[in-house]
């Protein structure tokens, strides 16, 4: 006779209101018991881990920190330690005055002793373990000790904290309308444009190409040349306001303005934009005696040159480099082979004027950034330097120089020593200087660009002497694509006509009045003010005194 076991399922109480057993149903020997609530995401780990020290710093008893150490109270937590802490073990007694017992070997101990008696002996060196030298750069780093003389703990000079001034004081009276966040405008894109010709004027000179020969080992000397430049603003050119009268655009402005709008992103040093609307009509301005009239020297550095009373400040470097610009754009010229545009220079007056006039054409040129049915056309007028003569053809240059101040200054951007390096590493001084001065080459290309220069010239200039900052000579000359030339550099045609449309759109709704759009002296970002309609009528006498004081510091 078999027996059948009986096989009965214990009763299971479901909880709906929670997790955990019901209040209702709790078993009787359980009724005393505290109870914390849990939820899915509580980790249930280790009840305690005897192998770990309990240390907030990760630090063992030499106060080194150990590798591959994992803080148990943060990898695990209790049961039910998310809901409440009434299980939470506190220490009760303050365990600060216990000690790490010493446990090691006599040997060790005598080993030790040795050590630190050899250190003192004298005639030894008695930094040998507070420095040591490192292989890449062959400098000696200091590994202990305070943090004293302006130096960090790996034996490098503190970075000092540059505090730049802005471009122009605001007023009072000066009302915020917009501001812009430069690494949004580096997200803007639009389609390149091709401007149209409208109507040139001036003339030009052939180029040299004798300066194409040129190597670091057969150095010309920069010549000095007074020659007659002009850098008129767009309201005060008479072309444009002619212009203006027969409605040939909505928006008016020069390429020097334009490229810098254009290129924002990389700029760093403080600059301003006047904006005025009037009617239908957008103006962008310039003042007198600031960015657009001097050339910056490694405004995008890692260190750029630090403000002070020697040839190297960022002062004398900006006059010096304009200087250089000028002259080299004249030298590299042949003034003997001229091409005439169709009118005259606009700006030169043989009578009043005493000087030469420089080799500069001007050809005022349209684009239309919106579409067919909806057209906004700006005039620009942009600047050529010369030409070149290949055959039969002819091409538009924009010539610029780049110069070498002293390659062991503070402020020189780790540049390389152009007599050495140029002719056989010209590519690495070429991506230096990108990398130093990114916003000053980007504003030549995108100046080029809107020219519809076929060819960008660089010339590499340098001191003859790098404590002498009066005498340069031409090292080499070379010649680049615009285009390609962006290209290398990073820059996108895309984003510079993105950032003009978004520009000039949101300037388009403003009211008729006045306004400055203003670069944050230490901050990446633009202000747009709105000021009064006499703001800046008494420029005329600023103008001089800011320039005579750039003229006066490069000389010192």
């Amino acid at each position: 006779m078999t027996t059948r076991a009986n096989f009965v399922l214990s009763t299971i109480d479901d909880n709906e209101s929670g997790w955990g057993p019901s209040a209702s149903h709790l078993p009787e020997q359980y009724k005393d018991i505290p109870f914390a609530p849990y939820s899915k995401g509580d980790k249930l780990g280790r009840i305690a881990d005897w192998s770990a020290p309990d240390t907030k710093d990760n630090k063992d008893a030499g106060n080194r920190a150990r590798q591959g150490y994992r803080n148990y109270k943060d990898t695990y937590q209790g049961y039910g330690s998310n809901a409440a802490s009434a299980f939470v073990y506190q220490h009760a007694e303050d365990e600060s005055s216990f000690s790490v017992v010493d446990n090691r070997t006599t040997a060790q101990k005598k080993a030790s002793s040795r050590g630190n008696a050899a250190t003192k002996r004298p005639g030894r060196n008695q930094n040998q373990n507070q420095y040591q030298k490192t292989g890449r750069t062959g400098q000696f780093q200091r590994l202990g000790g305070a943090n004293r003389g302006g130096y960090n703990r790996t034996g490098y000079q503190k970075k000092p904290q540059r505090t730049r001034d802005a471009s122009i004081a605001v007023g009072p009276e000066w009302k915020v309308v917009e501001e812009f966040e430069l690494h949004r405008l580096a997200k803007l894109a639009d389609d390149v444009r091709q401007p149209e010709d409208i109507a040139s004027y001036g003339r030009l000179h052939h180029y040299d190409k004798s300066y194409d020969r040129l190597v670091s080992k057969n150095e010309k000397p920069l010549q000095e040349t007074n020659r007659a430049r002009f850098n008129v603003t767009t309201s005060e050119d008479p072309v444009i306001q002619d212009l203006m009268d027969k409605n040939e655009g909505t928006v008016y402005a020069t390429d020097n303005i334009l490229a810098l709008l254009m290129s924002a992103p990389r700029s760093a040093y403080p600059w301003d934009i006047v904006i005025t609307r009037e009617g239908n009509n957008l103006i962008f301005d310039k003042r007198d005696g600031g960015v657009f009239d001097f050339l910056s020297v490694n405004e995008n550095a890692a260190d750029p040159p630090l403000d002070g009373t020697d040839i190297n400040n960022p002062n004398a470097l900006s006059v010096e480099a304009t200087e250089i610009n000028n002259n080299f754009c004249t030298q590299v010229l042949n003034e003997e082979e001229i091409y005439e545009f169709e009118n005259p220079n606009p700006f030169y007056n043989a009578e009043e004027d005493t000087e030469p006039l420089a080799s500069a054409g001007y050809r005022y040129r349209r684009v239309n950034l919106g579409d067919d049915e909806d057209p906004l056309n700006i005039v620009i007028r942009t600047e050529v330097d010369g030409v070149a003569k290949t055959g039969n053809t002819e091409s538009f240059l924009t010539i610029k120089a780049l110069n070498e101040f002293d390659s062991r200054a503070p402020g020189s951007g780790g540049a390389l020593d152009w007599r050495q390096k140029l002719d056989t590493q010209r590519g690495a001084v070429v991506a230096t200087e990108m990398k130093n001065n990114g916003s000053k080459l980007a504003r030549w290309v995108l100046q080029a660009v809107l020219a519809g220069c076929e060819q960008l010239r660089l010339g590499y200039v340098s001191r003859a002497h790098p404590k002498d900052n009066t005498r340069h000579v031409i090292l080499g000359t070379q010649v680049f694509k615009p285009a390609e030339f962006a290209a290398q550099m990073n820059l996108s045609l895309q984003n510079a006509w993105g950032i003009l449309k978004a520009m000039v759109d949101i300037c388009l709704g403003l009211p008729e009045g006045k306004f400055i759009l203003v670069k944050d002296p230490n901050r990446p970002l633009l202000r747009l003010y709105s000021v009064p309609q006499d703001a800046f009528d008494n420029e005329d006498t600023t103008k001089d005194d800011s320039t005579n004081q750039k003229v006066n510091e490069s000389q010192q």
